[in-house]
């Protein structure tokens, strides 16, 4: 799981000013929309310049616009907080054999210039991807061998029997070919003037802002409230509090005061975006000793680590890699209290003694007198994470153990992760939407490099055999329940053998009005995530309702 509050790290630093600053001053925040915009236009803080936008709509590049994300659409919309798939421009895909995949593509779709969408787009897109490896952000040439097309469907070969890489593959943004065959170089095509399938196209743009307008051709015109989205290249914090946004994407601290307070019928939903967690070193003393990890564990107060690091918006996660309330019926009822570790100082004492390490004179010592000592590794500026790495150090610190924290900048914490040189490290996991991905991502020995060296993913280093047995089969598995039985098992890997520790779920941080539209995703209607990038945006854009003023 990326980082789910990283997107916000600036926002995030001027919120905090923000909410001290009017905290000291005692100044209540009210929002004042602008009389300008009309009630069918949306306000949207989804997109930041640097400080400017550039005119980059090419959805292969990874410094696009957000809304590019509203212009073209996947095979399937893939929700990160329920798991849950949404078919679109495919109606459905089925795996004759693991091996191989067929996408059942969507008649009567067209393309924002008229022109018909058809399985030779598709076709089209993957092979683009395949020609410019840059392109190709998810990997998915790393699965397929090669695609077919018939009039209806495409038809993709696996080099290898691997079920869940259809779900990745179905992710995979749809360009259309008659427009981008003609590019010269598509690696550098910034694709001004987009032409996609999706609920919006370009409408002004400049430096500072730009609009997007109602597709009047999208294929699921009838469902799309809002007529206009206007999208700000700057975003602070206040302007997302006063100028009457529709939607943002950020966290605020005090929500309840800051955000609901100052009016324009705001509300928000924060649901689980991943897992924080603490990474171990695995490669290291005494972290490679159970034992330890069991102590650790136990001798955590998870609530006070949560409530210290997102100001008690977020849930303690449970030690599953599983997001709930939202993937209930993925979770193995077996395991107690549905993963939570309440915790044991004395029976963490007693897992530390089965490591050698007893207490003397208000010390946890090894049996040469040596005291437990290491540091937590952060990113400096990851003011949340931080917050919750100095209670994990209070609480540690009173059973002796003495704990340091360190915070480099953020691009040394992640060549520290990446490479091995750490002892323990904050961290995010999960919530991809995808059971495989999100345990094959942190269990994985494929993924394991030597101390040194950069990992993708497993930056633990865990190895388990029994692990690997099971995400192998898990590839072969094509009958549902036989996944969710396998999901059981390797929940059970992380619950028993604790590859990292979890602590409490990382918030998607949904800001909405109902003032002008509702219909938001929230706890009583969670049918998708609130985030405003990547595709589960479009599940959002086509589920509002205009407010009757009536």
């Amino acid at each position: 799981m990326k980082h789910p509050t990283r997107r916000r790290l600036g926002a995030l630093v001027a919120a905090i000013m923000l909410t001290s600053g009017l905290a000291a001053c005692s100044i209540q925040i009210e929002s004042a929309p602008d009389p300008s915009i009309p009630k069918d236009t949306m306000l949207v803080a989804a997109d930041n310049g640097s400080p400017l936008f550039e005119r980059n709509f090419n959805p292969y590049m990874t410094n696009k616009r957000t809304a590019a994300f509203y212009m073209y659409e996947p095979l399937v919309v893939l929700d990160n907080v329920t798991g849950e798939e949404h078919p679109w421009l495919a109606t459905g895909y089925a795996l004759p054999d693991p091996s191989t995949v067929v996408f059942t593509i969507r008649d009567g779709v067209k393309w924002s210039d008229g022109k018909p969408f058809t399985p030779k787009d598709v076709a089209f897109s993957f092979d683009l991807l395949k020609k410019y490896p840059t392109f190709d952000l998810q990997g998915i040439w790393s699965y397929i061998d090669t695609v077919e097309t018939s009039d209806t469907t495409v038809t993709v070969h696996l080099k290898a029997p691997d079920v869940p890489a259809a779900q990745l593959i179905a992710t995979t943004l749809i360009v259309p070919e008659h427009i981008w065959k003609d590019v010269p170089d598509p690696s550098t095509f910034r694709n001004p003037d987009p032409v996609g399938t999706g609920p919006y196209t370009l409408g002004n743009f400049a430096a500072q802002q730009y609009t997007i307008d109602k597709n009047p051709t999208y294929w699921q015109a009838d469902k799309v409230a809002a007529e206009h989205i206007i999208l700000p290249a700057t975003n602070t914090q206040l302007d997302v509090a006063t100028k009457g946004y529709d939607w943002a994407y950020s966290f605020i601290s005090d929500v309840d005061g800051a955000w609901v307070g100052a009016g324009n019928k705001n509300t928000y939903w924060f649901p689980p975006g991943g897992t924080v967690s603490l990474f171990p070193n695995l490669t290291k003393a005494p972290f490679n000793d159970l034992n330890v990890r069991q102590g650790l564990s136990l001798a955590l107060d998870r609530k006070a680590v949560g409530d210290s690091a997102a100001e008690g918006y977020m849930d303690v996660a449970g030690q599953t890699n599983i997001l709930l309330p939202y993937q209930q019926n993925l979770l193995d009822p077996s395991i107690p209290d549905s993963g939570l570790v309440t915790q044991n100082q004395q029976k963490a004492l007693e897992y530390f003694a089965q490591a050698g390490y007893t207490q003397q004179g208000g010390k946890l010592v090894d049996a040469a007198g040596t005291q437990l000592s290491f540091t937590i590794t952060t990113a400096n500026g990851y003011n949340d994470w931080l917050k919750g790495v100095q209670e994990v150090q209070k609480q540690w610190g009173a059973i002796g153990i003495d704990v340091k924290v360190a915070s480099p900048q953020p691009a040394a914490y992640q060549l520290a992760l990446r490479n091995g040189e750490y002892d323990l490290a904050m961290g995010g996991t999960g919530g991809t939407g995808s059971i495989f991905r999100d345990f094959n991502s942190l269990l994985s020995s494929d993924y394991l490099k030597p101390v040194g060296e950069e990992a993708v993913f497993n930056f633990e280093r865990y190895s388990n055999p029994e692990a690997d047995d099971l995400l192998a089969q898990y590839k072969l598995a094509v009958d549902p329940e036989k996944q969710k039985q396998l999901g059981y098992q390797l929940q059970n890997v992380v619950y028993n053998d604790l590859p990292v520790l979890s602590l409490y779920y990382g918030g998607s941080w949904g800001l909405m009005s109902d003032a002008k539209f509702t219909g938001w995703p929230s706890a009583a209607d969670p049918y998708a995530s609130p985030k405003t990038y990547e595709s589960t945006p479009l599940l959002v854009l086509t589920h509002l309702k205009k407010v009757n003023d009536d």
